[in-house]
């Protein structure tokens, strides 16, 4: 959580978080700020201190919001700035940044930097910025271990924001379940009341449309992929395929917050009409482990040795896994699930490779799982994910569900 924020940077002896770009769709910045209407920003949080918010003039009411100290960036008059580099603007730019550092007496030590900004730009200017101060070291967290670690765990505010974009999305598909069974049937082809076909994409705009009724955003896609795309986990879907009856939908949908706030994450697998029994089979054998493995999601837990109980659940029932066959393109050929919150994909993570040993299931993670089978040459997928809540006092709550009915049943 927040709290921890000191305690990890103490730990890596950092002296401060230097936090870069705006803050929407940004989530370290959303995480230190709130989030709002700051096009550009630098958030400097010494240790053991309260963060300063450096932010455009035009902007100064949206930085006031966040509670931090601000302050503007017209301290420091860009044309005197200028003046001293000889007309450079590139050495204004570093400049700047060295009288914002020397103003918070952080001209030496250990700085880790977040956030967003042109992969270029970024690494000439602070390698210009550490030679103008030599004592100063500006690091990367590669290893995801000071803000991602104190991501991992939510406080109730925070939950409660991912819960309510869950509730919005489950009534997004709540519209899109009934839109499909509403349509006629022409063939095995679905089609509207005018006689065209309902296409993937015609269906992705109704989404993006109900989701922008309520407020939400799908910055990542949504996955609604039919058919042979089902069966590949993160084909998202090919706009002109028609929808048909009898064939595997995977609806996976992870929308957030306006402006790049807190996501949710859940997937249904459909069939329009009704199933064939090859499907059926699959589906029950994936709705299986999805109970099992939910019902096994334990705090102090490791992630990944559910991963591994997953892998040995669908392989006792004859499908290849990543656990045995790593490079495996049928079967079970993913992970179980990760964390979620400001990332749509953050710890802690349950890849038998990907996640180190300390990334355990703590009070506050908030996670997803999601196990599935994939055929595509069989022209079939099949995933179930929730996201799931792991409570201050053990309990695992499902922040927000729909029913796991396969068959969508026609109205007419």
């Amino acid at each position: 959580m927040k709290n921890d924020l000191h305690r990890l940077m103490a730990e890596h002896e950092l002296d401060a978080i230097w936090v870069v770009g705006p803050a929407m769709h940004n989530p370290p910045m959303v995480y230190l700020t709130g989030g709002g209407h700051i096009t550009q920003g630098d958030l400097i949080l010494k240790r053991g201190e309260k963060g300063v918010l450096f932010h455009g003039p035009m902007e100064r009411d949206e930085a006031a919001r966040t509670g931090l100290i601000t302050r503007s960036y017209s301290n420091y008059p860009f044309a005197e700035l200028l003046k001293e580099a000889n007309q450079n603007r590139f050495r204004a730019s570093v400049l700047r940044l060295k009288r914002m550092l020397e103003d918070l007496n952080l001209t030496q030590g250990r700085i880790m930097l977040y956030g967003q900004y042109d992969a270029g730009v970024a690494f000439a200017l602070f390698d210009a910025l550490q030679k103008e101060l030599p004592g100063l070291t500006v690091l990367g967290d590669v290893e995801n271990q000071v803000l991602q670690q104190a991501m991992l765990t939510k406080d109730r505010e925070e939950v409660d924001r991912i819960r309510r974009v869950g509730e919005k999305t489950v009534e997004v598909i709540a519209n899109t379940a009934d839109f499909l069974t509403s349509q006629k049937v022409r063939g095995d082809v679905l089609v509207d009341s005018e006689g065209k076909p309902v296409t993937v994409g015609r269906v992705k705009r109704l989404i993006n449309l109900w989701l922008a009724e309520r407020d939400l955003e799908n910055p990542e896609g949504t996955i609604f992929a039919i058919g042979r795309d089902a069966g590949v986990p993160h084909s998202s879907g090919n706009a002109q395929d028609v929808i048909k009856t009898g064939q595997t939908i995977v609806f996976d949908i992870f929308p957030c917050e306006a402006g790049g706030g807190y996501f949710f994450d859940i997937t249904r697998t459909w069939c329009i009409g009704h199933a064939p029994e090859a499907v059926e089979k699959v589906y029950e054998q994936v709705l299986s482990v999805f109970h099992t493995v939910s019902a096994e999601v334990r705090i102090h837990g490791h992630f990944r040795d559910l991963q591994r109980r997953t892998c040995e659940l669908f392989e006792a029932m004859g499908h290849p896994t990543v656990l045995t066959q790593p490079q495996t393109e049928v079967g079970y050929v993913h992970s179980l699930g990760h964390g979620v919150g400001l990332n749509i994909h953050e710890k802690p993570l349950s890849g038998l490779m990907a996640a180190p040993e300390d990334d355990v299931l703590l009070p506050g993670s908030v996670i997803t799982i999601e196990p599935g089978l994939y055929y595509p040459e069989q022209g079939m997928g099949v995933r179930l994910e929730n996201t799931l809540y792991l409570s201050q006092d053990g309990t695992v709550e499902t922040l927000a569900n729909y029913p796991l009915d396969l068959v969508l049943e026609l109205k007419g």
